[in-house]
Parts: structure tokens; C-alpha cells; sequence
């Protein structure tokens, strides 16, 4: 093993990335796939805006425009901002709890090739005769009157990805679980730990729901099953239900993760350790906790109710108690810091005013008697996108510049990260401020076009100039990735030079089994605590000794595949003859993958102790 560290050609990278099942490299691999559908989902926002510039634009037709529309929504939720939240809990949940890989490794290859292959599967639909058209939401009495086989795409990559999600977030649970170093409790796990666990949990309860409905929606559209058909006996709601049961949680299980990011950024550089930790802590709890009571609040005009309505606009309102605790931290912990104004604290900073503004509309919709004006107009366009981008977007581009020296090795370029932050931020609120008010003005979500001198013509065109700032901003980001990755200038274990946690104690990028010896934690913010005694590194909690490793895996990627074929055969079986016999072929090839799996002796490989001595000679410093 001692040849590692060798340079690869194209071809042997491109194997190894394919077959890996370490942490970090999976969490590359997301990296780069949830940043594919990051810019594609950015497109098509672009294209919405550019139609909505002016009143009567015919820039593209009504069904393109619900296509566009019904893509751009489903891409950022389920394959943008899932997956680069994944990257980073794969890149340093791990590393934060002293761990050398997550619980299975081989399930965490997996889940990133099923989540992989649903994204290509539900985006091949633009060429196979047209992509989904009834919202990211896909409402059943909407997605049952859908011709064509977009719907179908839609129910069938999302099951794919879906199971790739389900499997990272029980991988993440397990591995926090059961895989903390010697002295990591679990009030000393640092607050991305947390959020990470919480949001595994809420994983976890939350995608069965959403799986059920699909399963629901492909037996009705393909199977002529009645669960949605109100004709035959069904119900339309129960999707809404199903669906809301998932989506609200998902809206938790994208921001507390961001939190988590947020909590590291704030503590980092105000050089203090975070304020009112315990109460932090129990804040994220509550929130996953109070997370899954509040789903109605999406259906407050179906009909419940008022007893339903008054129950979830209280419990909605209750939320609003633990994000405010976070809120007053992160600014108790600013106060009397010694602050660093660097990229990631930027976002950071500005992630406090645009997220409470979200927070503070959404009261403003938990409110059932006020929602009955508010639903279904840009007003609660305008809501959600303060929430999903002034949290979730803002934590990914902090976490970007932030993790990016311990990922890569590179330090982004700071100057390039301040501009893009700028550009990004007054880009954003240019888009989506004046959203409420058009909402408030009464134009509704989803209308591909608006007449003029309905007072929307300049509100419209003040938003699409934002999204044109935002998309410069995102240019110039991919921009500096390049630089700096040309450049390669490596940078030491904590080149922020105040790292608080385990992750910044070990070289950047890390070595493959990530600790040589496991470290000994001591407290909360263990690495400060060493730093504060004058010592370099971490105290070891065990003797040098030879470290166990996986053996890397082609299986997860066949399995993966053979979903994926098998998908195009249940999508053409009326159409085509060929249909049932790709569906068998591809459930063959999974089946038969994951046969070779059960019936393999694989026991991995030792790094031996020699090899890890000789590794210190070369200068990799533990």
C-alpha cells in the first residue's frame, strides 16, 4: 500500500472515482453532480424570469413554460440542493467525529449512484417527448390529466433518487451513532454533527411518505389503478397529504444542515466558542421534532377544517420559537468576537436578515384566515425562496468557500468569493423582495404570462434583472474554482488558522483513512482546547497500529444502472414491445449485482503500521 499516494492517468482516476467508497471522494462525486443540476436548475429559473420580463412575452409556449417551471423546482429541491448538502456531510460529518470512514461505505456508494442515475433518468425526459409539466409539487389531479410520459419520468426518477437518500441518511445516523472517537459525547459533537443527525432522522420519517405516493402515482398512471381518481372512488388530497407529510420536513432537512454550517462559520471567525450551545442543541431537536407537525399549513384551502386549520397554524407559529433561539446565538456569538470578515462569515452575516425574512412571512402565512389571500400567489413564491436560497443557497456558498481548502487541499480565491457574494446577494434580493408585493398585488404563482398595466410590469422586471445578477455571481464562482484548481496552491491542516474541530487537525485533503491514530477528545471544540495548551495536533487516544480499510466496489454502480434501464422498460411496456424485456433485463441487472454482492468474501485490506511511519517521512503530518 505504500504506492498510494501515485500519481493516476484520466482512465485510473475515472475508474477509481466510479468504484470508491470513501467518504470524501463520494462527497467530490455529489459535489460535482448536485453543481451539474445546481447550473441546470439555474437555467431554466433564468428562462422563467426572462419570459416574465415583460408583459405578453411569447419568449417560450404556456406547456414549455409549465415544463421549465415544474424542472426548475424538482431539480433544486431534490438534485441540487439534497446532494450538495450531502457532499459536504460526506466531506466532514466523519472527519468532525474522529471517525476513518462512515458505518457502510459500500451502501454510501450506493445511495450516490442511485441519487446519480434518478437525476439523469428524471432530465432525459426533455428529449424522450417532453418533461413533467404539473409543478415541482405534481398534484395529483394535475399529474393524473398529464399526457405524454412526463409524469412518469417524474414518479420514477424521483423513487430512484429518493432511495439514494433514504440510504445516505440512515448511513449518517448509524455512522454518528456508533463511530464518534474516544471522548466525543454526544454534547461534545460539534453543531454541523448535529444537524447532520437530525436531519438523517428526519430523513429517515420523511421519505417513506413521499416513496408511498409515488408508488400510489405510477400504479394510477401506469397500472390503472383509482387511489387519485376521484371518478372511480379516489382522492386528490391523500397526494397532497403524502407529499406534505415528506415536503415540510425536506424544507428541514435542506436548512438545518445550513445551520449546522452557519453554527461552525460564526464560532470560526469571531474566534469564540458558539454561545448557548446546550440550548443549540436542543433548538435543532425541536425543530426536526415540530417539523413534521405543520404539513397542513401547505392545504389550509382544501377544506380541513377550522379545528385542522387552527391546530397547524399553532404548531407553525411554534416553530418559529427554536429557529429564533438559533438566531439570538449566532448574534451572541458575534458579540464581543473578534470577527474576520472573511467569504464564508460574509454569507454568514447576511444569512441572518434574509432568512428571518423568510421566517417572518412565513407567521404571516401560518396564519389559516390570511393564507386564504396569500395562497397560491407570488407572495409565497417570494416566502420560500427567502427560506430555500437566503438559507439553504447562502449555507452552500459559505460551506463552498469554507470547506473547499479541506476538501481540495486549495484555498478559493477571496477577492473572486467577495464579488461573487455581492453580485449573489443583491441579486437575490432584487429577485425575490419585490415578489411579495406582486404577490400582494394579486398575481398568482405558475402563469407563464401577464397582461400590461396591471401595475406587475416593473415588479417583474426588477426580478428578472436580479436573477441576471445571480447567474453573473454563480459565472464567477465557477470561474474561481478554476483558477484555483490551475493554480494549486496547497494549503496546510487549518488554513483558516482558527479551526475550532477534529476536521481541522489532519492534513488538507485529508489522508485516505483520514486519522492515523483516532484522537482523544477533551471537550467541546477539541482542537482549540490542544491549540490553548500550546500543542500541535491531537492528543492520540490509541497506539499507532495497522488501520483496516474496504475494498473499493464496481456492484454499486451496477445496481444503480440496472435501476435505471429497468425503469425504461416499465415506462415504454405498452408502447413498445422491447418494454418488458428492458424491464426484466435491468431488474436482472441489479438482482444478479446484488447477488455478487451477498455471495463475495470481501474482507477489505490493511494499511500497515510501516506504511503509515513511512508515510510521516514523506511530511504528511498527522
Amino acid at each position: 500500500m505504500s504506492t498510494y499516494a501515485q500519481k493516476k492517468g484520466f482512465g485510473a482516476t475515472l475508474w477509481e472515482y466510479l468504484t470508491t467508497v470513501d467518504h470524501k471522494k463520494i462527497a467530490i462525486l455529489y459535489l460535482i453532480a448536485g453543481g451539474l443540476f445546481f447550473v441546470l436548475g439555474g437555467l431554466e429559473a433564468m428562462f422563467i424570469r426572462i419570459q416574465l420580463a415583460v408583459p405578453n412575452n411569447d419568449f417560450v409556449s404556456a406547456g414549455l413554460y409549465n415544463e421549465i417551471l415544474t424542472m426548475h423546482g424538482t431539480t433544486m429541491i431534490f438534485l441540487a440542493a439534497m446532494p450538495l448538502l450531502f457532499a459536504f456531510m460526506n466531506a466532514i460529518m466523519p472527519l468532525q467525529i474522529g471517525a476513518r470512514d462512515v458505518a457502510f461505505p459500500f451502501v454510501n456508494a450506493l445511495g450516490f449512484w442511485l441519487f446519480f442515475f434518478g437525476g439523469i433518468f428524471l432530465n432525459l425526459s426533455w428529449f424522450l417527448g417532453g418533461a413533467p409539466d404539473a409543478g415541482w409539487t405534481s398534484y395529483a389531479s394535475l399529474s393524473m390529466a398529464s399526457e405524454g410520459h412526463g409524469i412518469d419520468f417524474y414518479a420514477l426518477g424521483l423513487q430512484i433518487s429518493g432511495a439514494g437518500t433514504l440510504m445516505g441518511g440512515i448511513n449518517f445516523l448509524v455512522t454518528i451513532i456508533n463511530m464518534r472517537a474516544p471522548g466525543m459525547t454526544y454534547m461534545r459533537m460539534p453543531l454541523f454533527t448535529w444537524s447532520t443527525f437530525v436531519a438523517s432522522a428526519l430523513i429517515l420519517f420523511a421519505f417513506p411518505p413521499l416513496t408511498v405516493g409515488l408508488f400510489l402515482l405510477i400504479f394510477d398512471r401506469m397500472f390503472g389503478s383509482n387511489f387519485f381518481d376521484v371518478a372511480n372512488g379516489g382522492n386528490t388530497v391523500i397526494w397532497e397529504h403524502l407529499f406534505w407529510i415528506f415536503g415540510h420536513p425536506e424544507v428541514y432537512i435542506l436548512v438545518l444542515p445550513a445551520f449546522g454550517i452557519f453554527s461552525e462559520i460564526f464560532a470560526t471567525f469571531s474566534r469564540k466558542r458558539l454561545f448557548g450551545y446546550s440550548s443549540m442543541v436542543f433548538a435543532t431537536v425541536l425543530i426536526g421534532f415540530l417539523g413534521f407537525m405543520v404539513w397542513a399549513h401547505h392545504m389550509f384551502t382544501t377544506g380541513l377544517g377550522p379545528i385542522a386549520n387552527a391546530i397547524f397554524a399553532v404548531a407553525t407559529m411554534a416553530i418559529a420559537v427554536p429557529t429564533g433561539i438559533k438566531i439570538f446565538n449566532w448574534l451572541f456569538t458575534m458579540w464581543g468576537g473578534s470577527i474576520k470578515f472573511t467569504t464564508p462569515m460574509l454569507y454568514a452575516v447576511a444569512f441572518i436578515p434574509s432568512f428571518v425574512g423568510g421566517g417572518v412571512t412565513g407567521v404571516m402565512l401560518a396564519s389559516a384566515a390570511a393564507d386564504y389571500q396569500y395562497h397560491d400567489s407570488y407572495f409565497v413564491v417570494a416566502h420560500f425562496h427567502y427560506v430555500i436560497v437566503g438559507g439553504v443557497v447562502f449555507g452552500l456558498l459559505a460551506a463552498t468557500h469554507f470547506y473547499w481548502p479541506k476538501m481540495f487541499g486549495t484555498m478559493l480565491n477571496e477577492a473572486l468569493g467577495k464579488i461573487t457574494f455581492w453580485l449573489f446577494l443583491i441579486g437575490f434580493h432584487l429577485t425575490f423582495f419585490i415578489q411579495h408585493f406582486l404577490g400582494l398585488m394579486g398575481m398568482p404563482r405558475r402563469i407563464f404570462t401577464f397582461l400590461p398595466n396591471q401595475g406587475l410590469d416593473a415588479g417583474n422586471l426588477i426580478s428578472t434583472i436580479g436573477a441576471f445578477f445571480m447567474a453573473i455571481a454563480t459565472l464567477i464562482l465557477l470561474i474561481n474554482i478554476v483558477i484555483t484548481s490551475v493554480k494549486n496552491e496547497k494549503v496546510g491542516n487549518d488554513p483558516w488558522e482558527d479551526g475550532r474541530t477534529l476536521e481541522w487537525a489532519i492534513p488538507s485533503p485529508p489522508p485516505f483513512y483520514n486519522f492515523k491514530q483516532l484522537p482523544l477528545v477533551r471537550g467541546l471544540d477539541p482542537l482549540w482546547i490542544e491549540k490553548m495548551e500550546g500543542k500541535k495536533g491531537m492528543t492520540p487516544a490509541e497506539p499507532l497500529g495497522d488501520i483496516h480499510m474496504p475494498n473499493n466496489s464496481f456492484t454499486p454502480f451496477m445496481i444503480s444502472l440496472g435501476l435505471f434501464v429497468a425503469a425504461f422498460g416499465a415506462l415504454y411496456r405498452e408502447d413498445y414491445n422491447w418494454g418488458v424485456l428492458v424491464l426484466i433485463a435491468g431488474m436482472g441487472i441489479t438482482l444478479l449485482s446484488m447477488f455478487v454482492r451477498s455471495v463475495k468474501d470481501d474482507h477489505g485490506f490493511h494499511i500497515h503500521k510501516e506504511d503509515l511511519l513511512n508515510d510521516d517521512d514523506k511530511g504528511g503530518k498527522a
